[in-house]
């Protein structure tokens, strides 16, 4: 098989190549996906996400090594695998980030201004609207004005992410707009794509230092497939360095461990994973109002189902998040730290049963991280997952932006109107009090966001063309080439990258 493009992996930034490049009907395109077809139905049910967590036929379900910060805990990682990639699984979040974030990379043609108009262009496919208002919602928002956050009435993608408001989603008239949905399914009509799907990549094929094409696996039968022009990865930041790495580019004394031939030493492959770490807490409701009520009840669940076939509407119609505040959590933040999510349900598993109990959740998640870990193969063999390590919590700003997070969604808590629905803090309850209790708590209850960015950052791994440094015809195009990781839910993002990257990949097909 002889194709202009190989892209290998059909999540985010995959289905916007094959869109795009495939829009010159003299190019064939080959995208691979190891995963199966977005075919399950609650792949495409907002709240359907809670169903995929421990889906493994969707879900490539990591765990992490143990984390020194998390008191050796294995940290569940959840990533889609089917087509449409995590935007497939995720909660639905669109938030583009701060301006600071895009203009700090300090890369000519990737400041804010400059990805402008990819973010709106993904925008005008993915149809993202705001999600449906709810009284709980409400009281978080007004409780959290009363403290002095401002309202954001334009939204968090506006002129400014600070403040507090009902979030943006990827979804449409009640139904997710994943990337396979918005993008891959207008170009599967066009006869010079070809979708693979349940094909694992193994390897990237090299003629010399030249990426010729990709090896991978379908069906048990090892398959290849040559490329004329460029080889494009898409597998996002754990298996995109993991397969440069099972093809020979990476830190030279980690492949010859793993009896790996080296085509090229690039040691920072892998290396500066970051991630948004998470730290929920919980609350009893007063009144019978949050979606733990609707599933406790049979006749409430019926009338939810109803509400959703008939109007697309209703709990089933619900993100990850609901409402927010984006705030700054000491005096001397130059701009917003962190992240604060509310939504009306909760659980002591995420993706498991809710509490017996009527109850919601907040949480917080550090912006701007500073802890970087790193990803790296742990076997030549390409069915054996990467080896994650997040190092989160490692220096004293991760640590007090979380700490200082905690102790705000408490006090939005103790502000009216909030106030007055709340029976009790379930967890941490009123146990922890001081910084040091709190940062212990951190330390027990965190996790990740699924937020991983870095590992294969432009200046280290790829150029800001994003070409492999020190091969050929070999780009990678996911968040894993973002320098640090952006302020918020990093989807959108991912597809801005992707957008100019398609830009970048023509104009230098075209000279």
């Amino acid at each position: 098989m002889v194709f202009d493009y190989i892209i290998v992996g059909a999540g985010s930034a995959g289905c916007v190549l094959a869109n795009r490049l495939t829009q010159d009907p003299a190019r064939k395109v080959l995208l691979l996906e190891a995963g199966p077809r977005d075919t399950n139905p609650w792949i495409h049910v907002p709240l359907g996400y809670g169903k995929l967590f421990a889906r493994t036929d969707v879900n490539w379900a990591y765990q992490s090594e143990p984390e020194p910060a998390l008191n050796g805990r294995r940290v569940f990682t959840p990533r889609g695998k089917v087509l449409g990639g995590s935007s497939s699984i995720n909660g639905l979040v669109y938030i583009r980030g701060q301006r600071e974030d895009f203009d700090g990379w300090g890369l000519a043609g990737w400041d804010f201004d400059s990805l402008a108009p990819y973010f709106g262009r993904a925008e005008a496919e993915l149809k993202v609207s705001c999600l449906e208002r709810h009284e709980l919602c409400d009281a978080f928002i007004a409780s959290a004005a009363s403290l002095g956050i401002p309202l954001n009435r334009e939204g968090f993608n506006g002129a400014s992410q600070e403040g507090t408001g009902y979030y943006h989603a990827t979804c449409h008239r009640g139904r997710r707009r994943s990337a396979a949905v918005a993008y891959l399914r207008p170009a599967a009509r066009r006869s010079n794509l070809s979708v693979e799907v349940n094909a694992l990549a193994t390897r990237i094929l090299f003629d010399g230092k030249r990426a010729a094409g990709v090896e991978f696996v379908q069906g048990g039968r090892v398959r290849k497939a040559s490329a004329a022009a460029e080889v494009l990865l898409c597998g996002g930041s754990f298996n995109s360095p993991q397969l440069l790495e099972l093809s020979g580019v990476g830190r030279r004394s980690l492949l010859e461990e793993n009896n790996i031939q080296v085509v090229h030493d690039l040691p920072a492959v892998g290396e500066d994973l970051q991630d948004h770490f998470y730290v929920r807490t919980f609350w009893r409701c007063r009144r019978p109002i949050t979606i733990n009520d609707e599933l406790a009840s049979w006749w409430r669940k019926a009338k939810m189902a109803l509400q959703y076939a008939l109007f697309r509407g209703g709990s089933l119609a619900v993100a990850a998040g609901h409402a927010a505040a984006f705030v700054r959590t000491r005096p001397e933040s130059k701009r917003p730290d962190a992240q604060l999510y509310f939504i009306n349900f909760s659980s002591a598993e995420r993706g498991g049963a809710l509490h017996a109990h009527s109850g919601f959740t907040t949480s917080v998640s550090q912006l701007q991280v500073e802890s970087r870990g790193s990803v790296h193969v742990g076997s030549a063999d390409p069915a054996v997952p990467p080896v994650i390590r997040y190092n989160y919590l490692a220096t004293e700003n991760d640590r007090r932006v979380m700490v200082e997070g905690l102790k705000m969604l408490r006090r939005i808590a103790a502000a009216p109107p909030l106030s007055g629905y709340i029976l009790d803090e379930y967890l941490p309850g009123p146990k922890v009090q001081t910084d040091a209790e709190w940062l212990a708590f951190c330390r027990e209850a965190g996790s990740t966001v699924f937020h991983p960015t870095s590992t294969c950052r432009i200046g280290a791994v790829v150029d800001e063309q994003l070409r492999v440094k020190g091969v050929s015809s070999l780009r990678v195009v996911d968040a894993s080439v973002m320098p640090c990781v952006p302020s918020g839910n990093i989807n959108a993002a991912v597809l801005a990258v992707a957008e100019k990257s398609a830009d970048l990949i023509r104009q230098a097909r075209d000279g």
